[in-house]
């Protein structure tokens, strides 16, 4: 049999993804996925833009100093101040990389630089040197490569290579290529650019157009030997190349493309719930791979042909990407000890002190519904174990409304321990009289910039997941929670999200994962 050659993973989504509106992440969030990251086994993690800002320099520095496993990567602009500052950050990194890039295309020559090829072209070379003579391992970017001038690209491809660069990256920046016109510049760069096996090239495909995926593989098919891409296809505007989806498209079609990578699959799960959790942005169920209908079946003539082979339908196991085959496993006779097991296989490493306040939400949760899903035990460990301390403590709350009448909502809460309680008549309907009876409680007035109810399994007992992001003096504070009330999910969420501005913004710290 003949070994698969082997595909780098490049994650950028602590600095591509982090760019999609609301994904803001803080040191303390970036570190915890820089180290799933590493778990997952991807080959490359570009930390951040070190230049960008006090807090991107600072996470790209603590990164370097923590991260084991991986190649840290900090990116800069073709200009000494940039790959520098970039430097400076790194230089604690095992193995760090200075990631330098420079439009090429003619529409960003034109209205963007204002400079001839000549002139690109001789800035690329020196931001390539400058970077060498810092870091051994030096990636360039040509941005807009997908709608740059074949021959122009190749100049300038042949050129950095010459400078130094150990990678050379193709973007596609606003998803504009197709699977066709991708496979036909990496197969020409291939072809005609001289030295180009001193380098790996590598694919970064956004997705637009919905193609970042198809691209990014037709890359690969024409001999491209790094994927750049982020969890749950994170990024600006549309998004990035999915890493879930890629990689098991990879896996799964060995077959075709005669190359792997070495993400151990079965973390793309809990490394999807990880990102989602952190940064709100919530996978749709249908989306491949890690979507919670990616392994479903509903339709009668499916679900015939899975009984009788599971082949049939499914191309993919779900123990391959992180997902427990039996599902309805647990209920309110459950131990501790099946508990324990379930969520250490759903990736998390409890101590002793977590697992009892886990087990204690888990059999209250069991009165209240028959049947206890991996969903729920996932949602019961991301609300429950965070080491922030609250101000606010909801306890219960009552509530009076009809249709077309002021709802009236009583709010208990404790606040540093002691009982606070109020009444308000006010609000357009029940969750929005209990958010103006938490800003009146709590005396803290905020802009609610999203609000956003999900199921997390399913049944009409199923538990809702209620996600809220309040402003407040210009800094955007998230919340979360889950429960079988949906209103009393709605007001623990924003709730959490006004302890992080009563506490100024300090991050949430998530359970350990395995």
């Amino acid at each position: 049999m003949t070994t698969p050659r082997p595909i780098r993973i490049f994650d950028t989504t602590l600095r591509d993804g982090e760019q999609s509106p609301g994904a803001s992440m803080n040191l303390t969030e970036k570190m915890e996925i820089a180290q799933a990251l590493v778990q997952l086994g991807v080959d490359i993690i570009e930390a951040g833009f070190p230049i960008a800002s006090p807090g991107d320099f600072e996470s790209v520095r603590e990164i370097s100093r923590t991260v084991d496993g991986a190649t840290v990567c900090g990116l800069a602009r073709c200009n000494d101040a940039d790959i520098d500052r970039a430097w400076e950050a790194l230089q604690h990194a095992r193995q760090p990389r200075i990631h330098v890039f420079l439009a090429t295309s003619s529409i960003h020559r034109e209205f963007k630089l204002r400079m001839n090829e000549d002139e690109v072209l001789a800035r690329a070379v020196a931001g390539v040197k400058h970077a060498r003579n810092l870091c051994e391992d030096v990636e360039f970017s040509p941005e807009d490569a997908a709608r740059t001038e074949i021959d122009f690209l190749c100049r300038v491809v042949e050129a950095v290579i010459d400078a130094g660069a150990t990678t050379v990256n193709i973007p596609d920046t606003v998803g504009y290529a197709t699977p066709f016109q991708m496979h036909h510049v990496i197969k020409s760069l291939r072809e005609r650019v001289r030295g180009i096996d001193r380098a790996v090239i590598s694919m970064h495909c956004h997705d637009d157009l919905g193609l970042a995926v198809a691209n990014s593989l037709a890359g690969v098919e024409a001999g491209a030997g790094q994927v750049e891409c982020t969890i749950n296809g994170l990024g600006e505007r549309a998004g990035n190349c999915s890493l879930e989806e890629v990689v098991m498209a990879l896996r799964t079609r060995r077959d075709y493309y005669g190359c792997d990578t070495r993400i151990v699959t079965p973390r793309l799960v809990p490394t999807s719930r990880l990102v989602a959790n952190i940064t709100g942005i919530q996978v749709p169920r249908n989306k491949a791979i890690v979507g919670r209908n990616a392994f479903a079946h509903e339709a009668g003539i499916h679900q015939d042909g899975m009984l009788k082979e599971r082949r049939t339908y499914e191309i993919m196991r779900p123990e391959d990407v992180g997902l427990e085959r039996t599902d309805l496993v647990l209920g309110k006779h459950s131990g501790r000890a099946a508990l324990t097991d379930r969520a250490k296989a759903l990736g998390y490493q409890l101590t002793a002190e977590q697992l009892q306040t886990l087990f204690d939400r888990f059999k209250a949760l069991a009165d209240r519904k028959k049947e206890i899903y991996d969903g729920d035990i996932a949602a019961l460990c991301e609300e429950q174990f965070s080491e922030l301390p609250e101000q606010f403590t909801f306890e219960h709350y009552s509530l009076s409304c009809a249709s077309g009448s002021t709802p009236t909502v009583e709010l208990h809460v404790r606040q540093s321990g002691a009982a606070k309680s109020v009444t308000v008549t006010a609000g357009d309907g029940p969750i929005d009289g209990i958010f103006l009876a938490i800003e009146k409680l709590t005396g803290i007035t905020t802009v609610c910039r999203d609000f956003r109810v999900q199921a997390v399994t399913v049944g009409k007992d199923a538990q809702a997941e209620v996600t809220v992001e309040l402003e407040h003096n210009g800094q955007v504070h998230r919340g979360r929670a889950v429960s079988t009330d949906s209103l009393e999910a709605s007001a623990k969420a924003f709730l959490a999200a006004v302890n992080r501005v009563a506490l100024g913004g300090q991050p949430r710290i998530h359970p350990q994962r395995t």
